[in-house]
């Protein structure tokens, strides 16, 4: 390299800080995880329609942990794409935390539109309500997220 001069120098630095704050943008949920969310949220709702209460805590839990160990490695910012694959300190660490807050805004919804429900007299409205959550998580679930990290700049 010939002689750089300092605004050079500065500008390289500056593109390869916006090369890496893309990258990191990118890191995420697949697809298949939404839907696999989604259908766990939907069992989730079938077994308190129709299970003992018992059930239900044990599949919370389940669902929860479960949960907790697949995204926790998802979202490490280690999963290989096709062509990329980063290392932690490019993963954003508050990125968990954006995920955290997506599934207690979505338990909340799913608890209102269940007591909503319920109101209006429809039979299992516990199910309905993990139904229509499930549809949200699966159709919207990355672009969600992708807003929720926007918002807390992660």
């Amino acid at each position: 390299m010939a002689d750089l001069t300092p605004e050079q120098a500065r500008e390289a630095l500056d593109v390869v800080g916006r090369a890496r704050a893309d990258v990191a943008h990118e890191v995420g949920l697949p697809r298949w995880y939404w839907w696999a969310m989604a259908t766990g949220w939907v069992a989730l709702g079938v077994i308190g329609a129709v299970g003992p209460a018992w059930l239900t805590t044990v599949a919370t839990v389940v669902f929860g942990a479960g949960h907790s160990a697949v995204a926790s490695r998802l979202l490490d910012g280690r999963r290989g794409t096709r062509g990329l694959q980063v290392s932690r300190s490019v993963a954003d660490r508050r990125v968990p935390l954006a995920v955290i807050l997506m599934l207690l805004v979505l338990v909340a919804v799913t608890v209102g539109a269940a007591l909503a429900l319920d109101a209006d007299g429809t039979e299992h409205p516990q199910l309905w309500a993990a139904v229509i959550v499930a549809a949200v998580i699966g159709f919207g679930g990355p672009e969600i997220l992708q807003t929720v990290r926007r918002w807390m700049h992660a």
